[in-house]
């Protein structure tokens, strides 16, 4: 099979403008979503050759190993894409600490704001999860 057959695969996704594609992280053993983040097509080959999430940061115009700097890696057991072949969903597990840390903020999941309606009619994003481990200890 020559390397254009073996990764056709990559040729199904819809790519944004900048050769980007949205990526969610969702726990497997829980379903937990854990973040959101950008591939390019070589993270997302390396993700399925790896099977560790492999991600585009777009601040860094570079390739991201989740988990070389906290070592909060995520070892991918599914990848699937949705519908309209424009978001990619990584199920993961999430290692480096119990329970395991995906967010830069020391806590398991990004998605720790809630939005809260107030007594005024008005609302307020609140954190309603715990961090689980000091950032400061994190990143060094």
């Amino acid at each position: 099979m020559t390397e254009n057959l073996a990764m056709h695969w990559l040729d199904e996704v819809k790519w944004d403008g900048q050769g980007l594609v949205p990526a969610i992280a969702q726990e497997a053993a829980t379903g937990d979503v854990l973040m959101f983040a950008w591939m390019n097509r070589e993270a997302l080959q390396k993700t399925f050759e790896l099977q560790r999430a492999v991600y585009f940061s777009r601040s860094r115009g570079k390739l991201w190993f989740k988990g070389e700097e906290s070592g909060h890696v995520q070892t991918v057991h599914e990848i699937r894409l949705d519908c309209d072949a424009d978001v990619v969903l990584l199920k993961v597990t999430q290692l480096g600490h119990e329970p395991g840390i995906a967010c830069h903020t020391g806590r398991h999941s990004c998605f720790f704001q809630k939005l809260e309606a107030g007594t005024a009619g008005d609302g307020a994003w609140r954190a309603v999860d715990p961090v689980l481990k000091d950032p400061e200890s994190i990143y060094k």
